[in-house]
């Protein structure tokens, strides 16, 4: 109960926060009539200070007032740093889309699709769901499978960059959720007696997934389905190698 308790009073503060980020017209005319090299240095101080909306006002009065000025792109990295951290989604992808079709040759470019990857990152933790404990393995892995790109252009493209070696790490951990996803529909199929289409989606999840935790899970489903399709040569080869790879598992004997 008490553990409920705390995730209804942590719910309770997030929703409280909802709706802090984004700009508009009127919260741009509210930023003082200042050079866009003192405009510049209170955002950053706002930013320092995690006052991320506050930021979001400032920058987007500078590239709105001073839209071809000598440091427009560093307001434009800015800005999608903010709305990163404000978890202004929508608007975050949409400048770094721009960003990237207007300055292909940026040597900042590298961070740009690390923080799309970023941005579509967070759209996949979803907090509320975490605090309630639900499992979303099941749900459309669309903004993982983008973010798992950025992060592979990072790697293959800028392996040099600041942010390959976490870009490494970041897309270990998407390889499992978009695995875990891959098997949640193979189980979705086996129930329904798709045979073939859960064996496809094994299959799919030994070849582009491995290794990883659902690997052996994915061999199990293949045996299943391929001895309920009657493949034998199938069955026995994926026998071979769940036996390979996990000797201890109960299906090797059989």
């Amino acid at each position: 109960m008490e553990k409920m308790t705390i995730k209804i009073m942590c719910l309770t503060l997030i929703l409280g926060l909802a709706g802090c980020s984004g700009t508009n017209e009127k919260e741009i005319e509210k930023v003082p009539d200042k050079s866009a090299q003192a405009l510049f240095a209170d955002a950053r101080e706002s930013l320092d200070n995690g006052l991320y909306k506050r930021a979001i006002q400032i920058l987007s009065a500078i590239d709105s007032r001073f839209p071809y000025g000598p440091i427009s792109h560093q307001i434009q990295l800015d800005l999608i740093y903010a709305y990163y951290k404000s978890g202004n989604a929508a608007q975050g992808l949409a400048l770094t889309d721009r960003f990237l079709r207007l300055n292909p040759a940026h040597p900042n470019v590298d961070y740009v699709y690390y923080m799309r990857a970023l941005i579509n990152i967070a759209t996949q933790e979803n907090l509320f769901q975490d605090l309630a404990g639900i499992d979303r393995s099941n749900r459309d892995p669309s903004a993982a499978r983008d973010a798992f790109n950025d992060l592979k252009i990072v790697l293959e493209k800028y392996p040099e960059s600041k942010y390959a070696a976490d870009s490494r790490q970041r897309m270990i951990a998407i390889k499992s959720r978009l695995a875990k996803y891959e098997l949640s529909v193979a189980h979705y199929y086996l129930e329904r007696e798709a045979y073939v289409s859960s064996a496809n989606r094994g299959k799919y999840i030994v070849e582009y997934f491995s290794p990883s935790p659902e690997t052996e899970e994915a061999l199990e489903i293949m045996i299943v389905c391929y001895e309920k399709l009657g493949l034998s040569d199938l069955r026995i080869n994926a026998q071979q190698v769940l036996a390979a790879n996990y000797p201890k598992n109960a299906m090797v004997a059989k």
